[in-house]
């Protein structure tokens, strides 16, 4: 059939011939880029305000970018400095409070000084461009009171300014060992941060260079253990401002503070010698760590040996052994029961089963080593069902059988019931709350009748 080789022939003149590989992704690249650009222009017809969106994300530098690192380095230290000369100086600041004592506002209540809000303005207008952000209505209104008259106390505006202005002279001081740029700081920053402020405290003129690094440490260790509970390794430069330890620590720069504001501080030098002197006390062997064996004379020496074997479970140890890094997570935790922190690292102490909870079990787990350690000292045991009910009874828990880290926190109760649990010590002194409070008040009233 002639018509048959005659459409063949015609559709075989009409084929193109077959493209390669390249030129079908080149064409499709044309294609894309076509419709691309036809699509941005529809877009940016709608709305003209995607052209004007600022780049909002910026790669930091590699560890082998050296010149870039160096270059965000600078950049950090030049914005820094800045927003320092932002801040009232000494003399700024003298001149700030001449104005509001000229400018007080009649009758003084007592010996205390106040200001209307008409001559609030009138200094806010004299005391030049930087005190131009503390003179608002907001702020006036936030320090009145109970004033008949309508005015605020000139001192308590005052140390709210100096408040502010030593905030973020803390806060630029600390980004200035921010080495990532982040707002954080790793435990390395801290340490360096604390290392330089030491001669800048008189409180500590007295410690000596060689014990420089273990009070660094001793310090650096509170910040953590409070403000880092998933020990991540670094601590929020906001939480640092947020939380009383700086003060604590700022507090030894007062030449003449009493004997009994350093003891009850853990950043004086009595009480970091006090914590490292009971440490070199238990290191019988001198080996620099502490064994469970060493560990079990901390305090009155009435921890129970299964709370201790669980510390040495679950905390980080070296060939078994304990050092003095750990072993301030293990003073903090005791000497701050209340905490939650410290409830926390009790509680998983406590938590054999990994379950998240405390259950009977793990309640008289625990509890027949302090039954234990009452025969051995001639007392007759107390019965775990009557402590139980007890630590229910005072928990509270929101499930009846089980108690949560929440639910020790929230019962206020959680320095007793650990106590009880871990410390025969403890567990006495709860057991004969009421004669020891008899006691305390027998004393008062016989000082009070000498």
């Amino acid at each position: 059939m002639d018509w048959k080789r005659s459409l063949r022939n015609r559709l075989a003149a009409r084929r193109t011939p077959k493209k390669s590989e390249q030129e079908l992704k080149d064409e499709e690249m044309e294609l894309f880029t076509k419709y691309y650009m036809e699509w941005k222009g529809g877009r940016a017809n709608v709305n003209t305000s995607y052209a004007n969106i600022p780049r909002f994300y910026y790669r930091l530098p590699a560890e082998d970018e050296i010149l870039l690192q160096k270059l965000r380095e600078e950049s950090r230290a030049v914005f820094l400095q800045r927003k320092s000369r932002e801040l009232l100086d000494n003399e700024e600041l003298q001149n700030l409070w001449f104005l509001l004592d000229k400018h007080q506002t009649s009758p003084m209540i007592g010996e205390e000084a106040m200001i209307n809000y008409e001559n609030f303005l009138k200094v806010g207008e004299k005391a030049g461009p930087k005190c131009k952000q503390f003179f608002t209505a907001k702020i006036f209104a936030k320090l009145l009171h109970n004033d008949p008259y309508g005015r605020i106390s000139i001192m308590q505006f005052f140390n709210y300014v100096m408040r502010k202005v030593w905030l973020h002279q803390t806060r630029i001081g600390l980004s200035l060992y921010d080495v990532a740029g982040q707002g954080y700081l790793r435990e390395s920053d801290l340490e360096n941060y604390i290392l330089e402020l030491i001669p800048t405290l008189p409180q500590l003129d007295g410690l000596e260079k060689s014990f420089y690094s273990f009070y660094v440490c001793t310090a650096v260790r509170k910040f953590f253990f409070f403000l880092d509970p998933l020990r991540t390794g670094k601590i929020k430069i906001q939480d640092i401002l947020a939380c009383s330890f700086l003060d604590d620590l700022l507090e030894l720069r007062d030449e003449e503070l009493s004997k009994e504001s350093q003891e009850t501080n853990w950043f004086s030098a009595p009480s970091a010698l006090r914590v490292y002197g009971q440490y070199l006390n238990l290191d019988k062997d001198h080996n620099g760590m502490l064994s469970k064996e060493e560990l079990s004379r901390y305090g009155t020496g009435t921890l129970t040996n299964i709370f201790l074997d669980r510390v040495f479970q679950e905390c980080l140890t070296y060939d078994g052994e304990m050092d003095y890094k750990t072993y301030l997570d293990f003073v903090l935790a005791l000497e701050n029961r209340k905490e939650p922190a410290a409830l926390q690292y009790i509680f998983k102490l406590l938590d054999i089963e990994n379950k998240g909870y405390l259950n009977v079990f793990s309640l008289n787990y625990f509890f027949r080593a302090i039954q234990e350690q009452m025969k051995i000292h001639g007392q007759e045991p107390v019965s775990f069902q009557d402590v139980k009910d007890e630590i229910f009874d005072m928990v509270k828990p929101k499930d009846p059988y089980r108690i949560s880290l929440q639910d020790l926190i929230n019962s206020s109760q959680g320095d007793t019931v650990t106590s009880i649990l871990i410390d025969l010590n403890g567990f006495w002194t709860y057991e004969n709350r009421e004669v020891l409070v008899a006691s305390d008040n027998d004393s008062v009233a016989d000082a009070d009748d000498t």
